[in-house]
């Protein structure tokens, strides 16, 4: 995704061999940390308990947000792992749009919404290691996305960044893991 508006970025080194680290991170369970689990069910509580009580709740349903929300959009060997994830996070709900692969991902630009492309990448390190990187870009389609997406982005930037920071120690952890 060449063109976005917001990126975030964040890294670790680990003695882990890129291999190792692109396997884990897509690992069935690598992304299920406590601390994120705690921080999305903060962010749904409000659509979850309107649609306990009755009300309409597009979330009471579904299970909680997580990386299987996420379309893989591809793996370059061992250096790179990309995620798409396309709608109106902005929403209670996170207005969701299903995307076919990163063919679909690449096409996608309906009015009102953004796309989010989540990678992970590797790169040696001249003294010995592996740097585990990962980048959140953010694409919205039109003005009217980003003007609602600007404010959420402020909001969640914080508990994202801690988010990531949480999850390539995880991915580290299950690539040492494995060897």
């Amino acid at each position: 995704m060449p063109h976005y508006q917001f990126s975030e970025k964040h890294r670790l080194l680990t003695q882990a061999s890129p291999a190792a680290l692109m396997d884990a991170v897509l690992q069935p369970g690598v992304s299920e940390d406590p601390w994120a689990r705690r921080f999305i069910q903060l962010r749904e509580l409000p659509d979850r308990l309107r649609g306990a009580l009755g009300g309409s709740s597009r979330l009471q349903n579904q299970p909680p947000f997580g990386i299987d929300n996420f379309t893989l959009l591809g793996r370059d060997g061992d250096t790179e792992v990309a995620l798409g994830l396309t709608g109106r996070f902005w929403q209670a709900d996170y207005g969701q749009l299903p995307v076919a692969g990163a063919d679909g991902f690449a096409a996608f630009a309906k009015p009102g919404c953004a796309k989010l492309l989540l990678n992970f990448s590797t790169q040696a390190e001249a003294g010995g290691g592996t740097w585990l990187l990962t980048e959140t870009r953010v694409w919205c389609t039109d003005r009217a996305a980003l003007l609602r997406f600007t404010p959420y982005w402020y909001l969640i930037r914080p508990v994202s960044g801690l988010i990531r920071h949480r999850l390539l120690a995880r991915v580290r952890d299950a690539a040492l893991a494995q060897h």
